[in-house]
């Protein structure tokens, strides 16, 4: 494992954490996981940073490229849109508003974006969004292929604490696993990935390369990911951004009011800790708290079956005939109208 200097963006230097292993058991895909921050409030310059670490990963010969919650849009660390229970602040609604303005469509103009770099680099592209449908966001994540073709969505079942004032939830629409040249993936987003009925649904799909973008940091988060690796057999890939108060934007624009702690431009708010584990509970790359990084690892897909020849939870070492799971997976509308059939 090697950690190897890249380009530098936004004058700090980025690393590349590699780990390459050669398999004859069977195909190795080459994976990357996005450690940086966004350009707050600059969605423009957060693509432009994207395509950047998106090109770097595949001159490394990634072949699937999966970046933070919320890279696109941004994670609001720190606010607490000025609300308290019973009273919402001028200031806090004037803060929303810009927030909402840095989200993106689905479909628009930045997902054409997201799968042009998809088709030019030759990747598979998982990316955290804010989505905007209409005055409401979710907490999303993009799937697309190396062609070029937009796949899907996934938008977050459960917003964390505060996040709830903010995003929408999402709906059992919104679970996709998608079958792409390099594998079975799907993805869960931060602290959904605590739920075991949603993870349970996804290793129902076949899930193999389990992505987990998260805003989550600590150090406990480790044993999740591993947790899940060994409970699903697949592989998981855990993506964070790295960021420091000076991502943000300064005050009295953007206040950290969530935090008694005196920060400085230096300060690190977010400290990373994105990592690649095996099937079989193997740390391959990470989890790094150094830095902004593209942390790579080659994935040796034969480990699946291995790791499945031992426990396989919705397969030999299930028991539905005392335990199953019902998974509503039709989307939920508020209003439908008779006479374009979405009432079917």
């Amino acid at each position: 494992m090697a950690l190897v200097p890249t380009t530098e963006t936004d004058g700090a230097a980025v690393f590349t954490e590699v780990n390459m292993v050669s398999s004859d058991s069977g195909p190795t895909v080459r994976a990357t996981v996005v450690q940086a921050a966004t350009v707050f409030y600059d969605t423009p310059a957060t693509l432009d940073k994207a395509e950047r670490l998106l090109a770097e990963a595949a001159s490394y010969g990634s072949q699937l490229v999966v970046f933070p919650e919320a890279f696109i849009g941004g994670y609001p660390r720190g606010s607490n849109f000025g609300v308290t229970i019973g009273n919402r602040t001028l200031k806090g609604k004037e803060e929303f508003r810009k927030y909402h303005a840095a989200a993106i469509n689905v479909p628009g103009p930045e997902v054409d974006r997201l799968a042009a770099m998809a088709g030019k680099y030759k990747v598979v592209l998982v990316m955290g969004v804010i989505e905007r449908d209409g005055y409401t966001l979710y907490c999303t994540v993009l799937f697309f292929d190396n062609q070029g073709c937009y796949l899907g969505k996934h938008r977050k079942l459960m917003p964390t604490a505060l996040e709830r004032i903010i995003w929408g939830f999402g709906d059992g629409s919104h679970i996709p696993v998608f079958d792409t040249p390099v594998g079975k993936i799907g993805a869960a987003i931060c602290w959904e990935n605590k739920m075991p009925l949603l993870r349970t649904a996804m290793y129902a799909k076949g899930i193999e390369i389990y992505c987990a973008p998260t805003a989550d940091s600590r150090d406990v988060w480790q044993a999740s990911m591993t947790h899940i690796a060994l409970e699903g057999g697949c592989f998981v890939l855990s993506a964070n951004q790295f960021c420091r108060r000076k991502d943000y934007p300064a005050p009295p624009e953007y206040d950290f009011t969530g935090t008694d702690e005196e920060l400085t431009p230096e300060s690190v708010v977010c400290a990373g800790g994105s990592v690649i584990i095996s099937p079989s509970g193997v740390v391959l790359a990470g989890p790094n708290y150094d830095g902004e990084a593209l942390i790579t690892a080659d994935l040796d897909l034969g480990e699946i079956a291995r790791a499945k020849f031992d426990f396989d939870v919705v397969g030999h070492y299930a028991r539905p005939e005392v335990l199953s799971l019902i998974v509503r997976d039709d989307p939920a509308t508020p209003v439908s109208f008779t006479s374009d059939g979405s009432h079917k």
